[in-house]
């Protein structure tokens, strides 16, 4: 319960000082099955976006994953895109380190139902870039993201998390499976 509360108080603060400076900022929560994601990001100016978030997963085994990212972003009627770099820290019963990663996100507006835009995200994390027991790690993702309202994003998804490291002999699958979120954009 500790550990639940931490990561809450983490999420909001970091959403907090996101938010602070931003010109357009959004809060992201989704659940899945064994997992709570909180996300935060917010334009720094045009184009460039700052933002954070944390997964805590007991999918297979207790695992908080801690990320903030620096992205420039292109928002328009046929597409939403984000590319940029991205530092995770793991903290999980198989071992604990963090690491720079390169990736982001495209998502494309279906032209028949505008509303609905369908795309994905991820980020790599190799071994070149990483600290304490993180060899390498993942997350991608898939979405189906449905606007009720300007403000307001609904998704299904489906998330993989995986980190190798080094002591514990391979890679682990951190969390994984469906998800439900909704999104408010600012």
């Amino acid at each position: 319960m500790r550990r639940v509360i931490i990561t809450i108080v983490g999420a909001m603060l970091l959403g907090a000082v996101s938010l602070s400076q931003a010109q357009t900022a959004n809060l992201d929560l989704n659940l899945g099955q064994d997992a709570v994601q909180f996300e935060a990001a917010g334009e720094l100016t045009d184009g460039i976006s700052l933002g954070g978030g944390v997964i805590d997963s007991d999918d297979r085994g207790d695992a908080t994953a801690f990320h903030a990212q620096l992205l420039g972003v292109e928002r328009n009627a046929d597409y939403d895109i984000g590319v940029g770099a991205r530092w995770t820290q793991f903290d999980t019963d198989h071992g604990d380190g963090g690491g720079l990663g390169l990736g982001g996100y495209g998502y494309a507006y279906v032209p028949a139902m505008p509303a609905l835009s369908l795309g994905g995200y991820g980020f790599y994390t190799p071994s070149a870039v990483s600290t304490r027991d993180l060899h390498d790690g993942y997350e991608l993702g898939v979405r189906a993201r449905y606007a009720f309202t300007p403000n307001v994003d609904g998704y299904v998804g489906y998330r993989a998390l995986r980190a190798d490291f080094d002591n514990d002999g391979g890679s682990r699958t951190l969390d994984s499976g469906p998800l439900l979120g909704v999104r408010l954009t600012f």
